[in-house]
């Protein structure tokens, strides 16, 4: 039996994430909206990930993402929680209010509602904030609609590459 909650691809993954960082000596920290802590999880299942992950926000909410990591009304307004504009002030947000060296932030349609016709179910955006970049580097990506756990599951794969040095 397995010593593991999460799918083999993404522990290794996840397994690759922590060794690269410790030896790189880079902390992360992440913000994740439709991935619910998906990413953490699968980080938190390595040993010495403590020595990597220096914290996570799950800020599913529209004002948890507001009051824990600065998104404005406005962008929320005009742009939406699943959009470049949010993510990229989310990953902003995250890094700000953390000792990490960078930042990943995820927000998406898992389904199997709340997608539209311009953001389908499968959309998800992921923004990467590095300290002493100004810009964080962001996103949008359309993953196949394997139903909500298999969005998720694309969407923290996605994620733990982009946390790759």
């Amino acid at each position: 039996m397995s010593d593991t909650l999460l799918p083999a691809e993404i522990t290794d993954l996840a397994r690759r994430v922590v060794e690269e960082n410790a030896a790189a000596g880079r902390k992360i920290a992440l913000a994740e909206s439709c991935t619910g802590g998906l990413v953490a999880a699968a980080i938190t299942e390595i040993p010495g990930s403590s020595a990597v992950l220096d914290r996570s926000f799950v800020t599913y909410s529209n004002e948890a993402k507001q009051t824990l990591l600065g998104v404005e009304d406005d962008i929320l307004e005009a742009f939406g929680a699943v959009s470049v504009a949010c993510v990229y002030s989310i990953a902003k947000g995250a890094l700000e209010r953390s000792g990490a060296d960078v930042a990943v932030a995820i927000s998406g349609i898992a389904g199997p509602g709340g997608g539209s016709e311009t953001k389908p179910v499968g959309t998800v955006v992921f923004a990467r904030a590095i300290r002493g970049v100004d810009q964080p580097e962001a996103e949008e990506r359309l993953f196949e609609d394997e139903g909500r756990s298999g969005v998720r599951r694309q969407a923290t794969l996605c994620a733990l590459e982009l946390l790759l040095p």
